[in-house]
């Protein structure tokens, strides 16, 4: 298997469009053959575990107000489809603690996951901090999958 890698997301991304200095971006690649569709397929079908810990967060952040479930006429997973081009797709949502999106790209052999991440308030600080160690486990691994 190949290893998943750190890596710059490509600079044509719909993502750049929404960063702003002090703003939370990573991305993660390895190659691949497969198409978009299934890439994004693969990186959000979410192993066991992970559906364990997403139902532990919705059950901590539920008396907060922050959104447990996520409304829209296209998700792929868990996850809202908010924008398209032909080689990558958006995903997120937009809360009162924090805005988020998800670049899934593939573009010549290479896999990419990026998320970008807008706190808002203290809140969004603190929640972004406590779920770093599992958002890197998490998206290396959905990447692997790729």
């Amino acid at each position: 298997m190949t290893a998943v890698k750190s890596a710059m997301l490509p600079g044509d991304s719909l993502l750049y469009g929404h960063k702003q200095p002090g703003d939370f971006m990573d991305c993660y690649a390895k190659p691949t053959s497969c198409s978009l569709e299934e890439v994004a397929q693969r990186m959000m079908t979410f192993p066991a575990w992970v559906s364990q810990l997403m139902r532990l967060r919705n059950a901590l952040v539920k008396p907060f107000g922050i959104s447990t479930h996520f409304a829209a006429s296209e998700t792929i997973g868990i996850f809202p489809v908010i924008s398209r081009s032909e080689n990558e797709i958006i995903l997120g949502t937009d809360d009162k603690h924090l805005d988020f999106r998800i670049s899934i790209m593939v573009r010549d052999g290479m896999a990419y996951a990026a998320t970008w991440v807008h706190t808002k308030n203290l809140f969004g600080r603190f929640y972004l901090r406590a779920v770093m160690p599992f958002h890197i486990l998490i998206v290396r691994r959905s990447v692997a999958r790729a």
